[in-house]
């Protein structure tokens, strides 16, 4: 493979149906689970990680608390002097971190390397969480008055698909079962017991309350706790771990693509930016590209799966035609023909996504590269792609501001 190739050892997430504070826990409670979890499926003590890396975006925000490298140390002794620290880039926090652990691996500082992702989001009222989440917005220049930044500005994002090319609800609507479906396979879903009726996937208002503009109920990501944490390692620790677990290298998942780009922090200035041009965010597709290229991915459908980002239904069916499953704006059509549902060709959020499994913002990046290894390493259980060898990850931070695309094989 090359000095350059990164391998994922294992990982673990908490149950993202937890309300943490309601049970005295908070954002170290969460961390400490998930890379203990991690460290335990990859193996991995805690003494032969050389560094730490942790995706958070608005801990002080929601707790008061900064400096969340620090909280390594509290979780296992053997962490104490190791090098780490927190990662900020909104809802690609924790895609941030991991491009940080995947650099510092292929410049060969170290050899093993944790990453993890944390938030706490559900220990104040629902308006004041929406609050704290808007400042990834430019605060004071968008998205004033209106109740709901976020589901605003992701509206917003659909209306211009609905002036450039036509948009139906329905579609969304689907988006939405599908991903609310594939979480009922998910035993650490947050809505993997909830109800809903046929009707709850309609522009029904009842059923379906608009949150804002065209973004209803079902629309929306979750407000989430929770953490998520992957052991990434060069080849040569990856091959004596494969070795001491009597596995072959092969057989390990690797990250063999990453692309990275970020916009301009007005979701204005960048849709002004694209107005004559294909694609309502190039730079985004930009991304996908580069991670496909450093994977020698030819075409979207070499993938076996796709876990994105779907903060709202508008965003993912955004990213339906910028991974190219679509000509630009005929996104709908992947929806319709069953593409992107389990048992389709190829199927998006077999986890359930951020509709349907949760969205801790700082967590949801290094869940993502968790769920894609899963997948590739035939781990998924009831959530499992059949026959999956490779699947890509898009992890946005803001408005399409930051925004992050892995691709991962076994």
């Amino acid at each position: 493979m090359g000095q350059d190739t990164i391998y994922i050892l294992g990982g673990d997430q908490t149950d993202f149906a937890v309300n943490a504070s309601r049970q005295g826990e908070g954002l170290f409670e969460l961390l400490q689970q998930a890379v203990q979890g991690a460290l335990h499926h990859a193996g991995v003590e805690a003494r032969e990680v050389q560094a730490g890396h942790i995706g958070n975006f608005v801990g002080e925000l929601f707790t008061g608390q900064g400096q969340l490298g620090g909280m390594f140390a509290a979780i296992d002794p053997a962490f104490y002097g190791m090098p780490a620290g927190r990662h900020e880039a909104a809802c690609a926090s924790g895609s941030i971190a991991a491009l940080a652990a995947t650099a510092e691996i292929q410049a060969q500082r170290y050899d093993c390397v944790l990453v993890a992702g944390v938030e706490l989001e559900r220990n104040v009222p629902g308006a004041v969480a929406a609050r704290h989440l808007g400042a990834a917005t430019w605060v004071g220049q968008e998205a004033q008055d209106v109740r709901y930044a976020w589901p605003h500005m992701f509206h917003l994002v659909g209306q211009e698909y609905e002036r450039r090319y036509g948009l139906k609800y329905e579609h969304l609507g689907r988006i939405a079962e599908i991903n609310l479906t594939n979480a009922r396979r998910n035993p650490k879903a947050q809505t993997r017991s909830w109800s809903y009726s046929p009707r709850s996937f309609t522009a029904d208002d009842e059923a379906n309350p608009v949150i804002e503009g065209m973004i209803r109920r079902q629309d929306c990501g979750q407000v989430t706790d929770g953490a998520a944490a992957v052991v990434l390692a060069s080849e040569r620790f990856a091959a004596q771990w494969a070795a001491r677990h009597g596995r072959s290298l092969d057989s390990i998942p690797r990250i063999a693509g990453w692309g990275h780009r970020t916009a301009h922090l007005k979701l204005d200035v960048k849709l002004q930016a694209s107005a004559q041009q294909p694609y309502v965010f190039p730079h985004v597709r930009d991304t996908i590209q580069d991670a496909f290229r450093r994977a020698g991915i030819q075409d979207v459908f070499e993938l076996d799966g796709i876990e994105t980002h779907d903060c709202f239904t508008t965003t993912e069916y955004m990213a339906i035609d910028h991974f190219g499953i679509t000509p630009p704006g005929q996104s709908w059509q992947a929806i319709e023909d069953g593409t992107i549902a389990m048992g389709g060709r190829l199927p998006i959020n077999a986890s359930g996504g951020l509709i349907g499994l949760g969205h801790p913002v700082g967590a949801t990046g290094v869940r993502m590269l968790l769920d894609a290894m899963r997948q590739v390493s035939g781990q998924a259980a009831d959530c499992q792609i059949e026959g999956a060898r490779r699947c890509a990850t898009l992890n946005i931070g803001g408005s399409a501001t930051t925004v992050v695309s892995f691709v991962v094989e076994c």
